[in-house]
């Protein structure tokens, strides 16, 4: 008798075993082919997008064609985009109710969009475009294999994570960010090995197919480890949690201002066109157009502006709130490197060193993907800093809240148990939930005052 159950628990045993080696080959095989196809695109997203920058820069005059491009791009959605025009939150709704379809116009609308945007001077970045077309495209492969519910999230998973690892050169944040960014406080697992061969191999065909060079920035020079540097490093992270929420809410609500005035799309980008001109006129500089690389650049090897983080938070927030195509994560680079430069000499610590944190942090508050941006800063700036790295981030994600840039984010778990969040709630449920309370209170202290005049 015994040894009849020894042979069933073996035989148990054994086909478990059968079934995770068929589970991990076969999501080897998904998630290359994902990582193939959103690493193809993220190249040739990559190339011309070079390219187009070069072109603006060489000539200036094409900063005025920047209201015509907006609302070209803003046709281009109105007739034939549909729901692409929700762009990355599409996929985040999707990967959680799995509703509605994502179209595959969304991949060249996205990217002929993101590059319209650069080639006339629009500020904005590249993640989204490259997360757009991961997306769109995993999708039509899931559609082709006729994938089911539970593998269509799992792909969309993948093209998250092979479009953003291709897209920046970092396989190990792409993975993770894949998995962090759909539910704040969660990670399914289950997509772990999916989602990191998507990302690498998207990064292995971007870089050695196709042979993208993506930036490269310095090694961290860390201080030692000591009470003081850990007070001061705490102290700039709740500033770069600070700047994440400024820009969040400030470009949700020109969102809102640009709708809520122009009703008519083409005329609402023309409109943020023109504004992003004259903002060019008043700073008297073009370096807060496109991605400003050079200003990340300048961060870590040279002086920059006091403020050149406000003025890059205005221009992109200018430009994406007016219905620009692009994304916001290569602008939060340069707005925490930048800031980051700037407290430097405030904290009395080394600028490239504060820099970095910065170029992480920011990012990690408007996304609250820690456990992502602190990959991104090992894969970037090297291991020497780690331990400061881990705490901007914490202190970022913890800080900045439930303010972000991806309104269609669920809140997984609250940040702390003396916070209750009912679940499903998204970021643009909490948002409107603070805005209706804080409109009641104002109505009711307005009562208050009248029965007191009375």
């Amino acid at each position: 008798m015994k040894n009849i159950k020894k042979w069933k628990t073996r035989k148990v045993s054994n086909f478990w075993h059968a079934a995770l080696f068929r589970s991990f080959f076969r999501w080897i095989w998904l998630g290359g082919v994902v990582g193939i196809l959103s690493g193809s695109a993220s190249a040739i997203f990559l190339i011309a997008l070079e390219y187009v920058t070069d072109t603006r820069i060489n000539h200036p005059w094409l900063l005025y064609f920047l209201p015509l491009g907006g609302a070209l791009v803003s046709f281009l959605y109105l007739k034939f985009g549909k729901n692409s025009s929700k762009g990355n939150n599409l996929i985040i709704e999707q990967i959680h109710n799995g509703n509605e379809a994502i179209p595959l116009r969304m991949a060249p609308l996205v990217l002929f969009g993101t590059l319209i945007t650069h080639l006339f001077g629009g500020s904005a970045g590249r993640e989204g475009t490259a997360v757009q077309m991961g997306g769109s495209l995993a999708e039509r492969f899931g559609k082709w294999i006729k994938a089911g519910p539970v593998d269509r999230k799992i792909l969309l998973m993948c093209g998250i994570s092979g479009g953003f690892g291709s897209v920046f050169g970092t396989p190990l944040a792409g993975t993770v960010f894949g998995l962090e960014v759909i539910a704040i406080g969660l990670i399914q697992y289950e997509a772990l090995i999916p989602c990191f061969t998507a990302s690498f191999v998207g990064h292995l065909v971007t870089t050695q197919l196709w042979g993208v060079e993506h930036a490269h920035y310095p090694l961290m020079i860390a201080p030692a480890l000591s009470l003081m540097v850990i007070l001061k490093v705490s102290a700039a992270s709740l500033l770069f949690a600070l700047a994440s929420i400024c820009f969040s809410e400030f470009t949700h609500l020109l969102k809102k201002l640009y709708s809520s005035i122009f009703r008519n799309p083409m005329l609402k980008s023309a409109a943020g066109g023109l504004i992003v001109i004259g903002l060019v006129y008043l700073v008297g500089s073009r370096e807060y157009l496109g991605l400003s690389v050079p200003l990340i650049t300048d961060a870590f090897h040279q002086d920059v502006p006091t403020f050149a983080f406000l003025w890059k938070l205005v221009f992109t927030s200018v430009t994406l709130g007016a219905g620009f195509q692009g994304g916001e994560v290569t602008p939060l680079f340069a707005i925490g490197a930048t800031l980051g430069h700037t407290l430097a000499d405030l904290f009395h610590m080394y600028g490239p060193f504060l820099a970095a944190l910065g170029f992480i942090a920011v990012f990690c508050g408007a996304t609250h993907t820690p456990i992502a941006c602190f990959l991104m800063g090992i894969e970037l700036f090297g291991s020497n800093g780690a331990i400061y790295m881990f705490i901007a981030c914490l202190i970022s994600y913890i800080f900045s809240g439930y303010s972000g840039i991806y309104t269609s984010q669920r809140i997984g778990i609250s940040k702390s148990h003396l916070i209750n969040v009912p679940p499903g709630t998204t970021l643009a449920t909490r948002r409107n939930l603070l805005f209706q309370n804080r409109t009641s209170h104002e109505q009711n202290n307005i009562s208050e005052t009248d029965n007191e005049k009375k």
